[in-house]
């Protein structure tokens, strides 16, 4: 394809076309899975034709066939059904169009569709997406519930019946989408992650009724599990019946048996509502009886003490034991003092008949010399010494005759 191409030297439609096919059939076979969508078979033709699509993705591809490879499992393939097929990019030359040869069809059983299921589950798993630690719990009282569910289906009129029949106010983004088939997947994906982006939606409602392995098989696809893992709003999923059990229900943050099931453990029941409360109601209400009488109870109990009856009993009690106390204070500072004064008179008493004032009443005098030392002996004074004599009334001076 690398050419030397200009505006005034191009190459004809045909050369292209005959490069472009070339080079696709130098690709070699491919095994290819995906589910029919169309299935021609015109009387008496040799070639049948198929519309092959990728049931994730808005994807398909274009099949023929010879009929003797289509005869073999015409029995048991139509529209809808996923099948492997061995086939060989082509191109059409003449259409410039590109399809894939087919030389071996082989439809996908249950049993292998259920053995990937189960390969798909594990790997989900050890990633985390099924951890209980995950789940979120669901609002009381949803004000807005997003449903995704099929046009007029009896999922969705199961959901809406019940949940306005228990709570009238709720309000519902419906979102419709095909719940099986080749467009099932994305257009729930695409529902899902509109409503988890809508302002207001507090819990979102996957539903479906019940039906084959193959019909269910949109709900446990890697894609949407993984579009439902990554929701920042709740997800409840209501898919089929109580065996049903879908990729869906491990990675919701809630699984509900039946649609309606959903309905009810989404939405309170305005009337269990009401007799809740009204049973707290009356059990506040016993809680304050009780409790006030219990007050009131220990209220005249302590109304019914002398202290209070009485109070002024208590005062006069305390009067008596302060006086009391106070005499017997008084008693024994007097006693005290008695003591120390009879004490103090002895001690007086002997400190006068000791004191020299009452030697010189006596009678007795004392000699002093000049210098005021007291005379012990006649060698210690001169003749005609002057001596000063003390006597108790005062003193006068004397002379040393020989």
């Amino acid at each position: 394809m690398a050419l030397q191409t200009s505006p005034e030297a191009p190459i004809p439609v045909g050369q292209v076309s005959r490069l472009i096919g070339g080079w696709i059939d130098r690709l070699g076979a491919v095994w290819v899975e995906g589910q029919i969508t169309q299935l021609s078979r015109r009387p008496g033709a040799g070639v049948v034709f198929l519309t092959l699509r990728d049931p994730a993705h808005d994807i398909s591809l274009s099949v023929t066939c010879y009929r003797a490879v289509f005869d073999q499992v015409a029995d048991i393939v139509s529209e809808g059904a996923r099948v492997v097929v061995h086939a060989k990019p082509e191109w059409y030359a003449p259409r410039g169009s590109l399809s894939l040869r087919a030389t071996e069809i082989r439809p996908v059983g249950v049993g292998e569709l259920l053995a990937r299921l189960e390969q798909l589950k594990r790997s989900l798993a050890a990633e985390g997406l099924f951890a209980a630690e995950r789940k979120r719990p669901l609002p009381f009282l949803p004000q807005l519930i997003g449903l995704v569910c099929g046009r007029a289906s009896a999922a969705e009129r199961d959901v809406l019946e019940n949940a306005r029949h228990r709570w009238p106010a709720v309000r519902f983004e419906v979102r419709n989408v095909p719940v099986q088939g080749v467009h099932a997947v994305p257009k729930v994906i695409e529902a899902v992650r509109e409503l988890d982006a809508l302002a207001g939606v507090d819990v979102i409602i996957v539903a479906r009724g019940g039906g084959s392995v193959e019909d269910l098989l949109p709900f446990s696809d890697e894609h949407l599990i993984r579009a439902v893992a990554a929701c920042d709003t709740p997800v409840v999923s209501a898919i089929g019946h109580e065996p049903d059990s879908p990729l869906l229900d491990l990675v919701a943050d809630l699984r509900a048996s039946t649609p309606t099931d959903a309905a009810k453990r989404v939405v309170p029941d305005v009337g269990e509502e009401l007799v809740r409360v009204r049973q707290l109601r009356d059990r506040a209400l016993r809680c304050v009886t009780a409790l006030l009488d219990r007050e009131e109870r220990g209220l005249a109990a302590v109304r019914a003490r002398p202290c209070v009856q009485h109070p002024q009993r208590m005062v006069d009690e305390r009067e008596e034991q302060l006086e009391a106390l106070t005499g017997r204070a008084r008693r024994t500072l007097g006693h005290l003092l008695d003591r120390a004064d009879s004490e103090l008179t002895h001690t007086h008493a002997r400190v006068v008949a000791l004191s020299p004032a009452a030697t010189l009443r006596r009678g007795y005098a004392v000699l002093q010399r000049g210098d005021g030392a007291v005379v012990r002996a006649p060698e210690e004074v001169a003749a005609d010494e002057e001596l000063r004599a003390r006597v108790a009334e005062g003193e006068f001076t004397v002379r040393v005759s020989e």
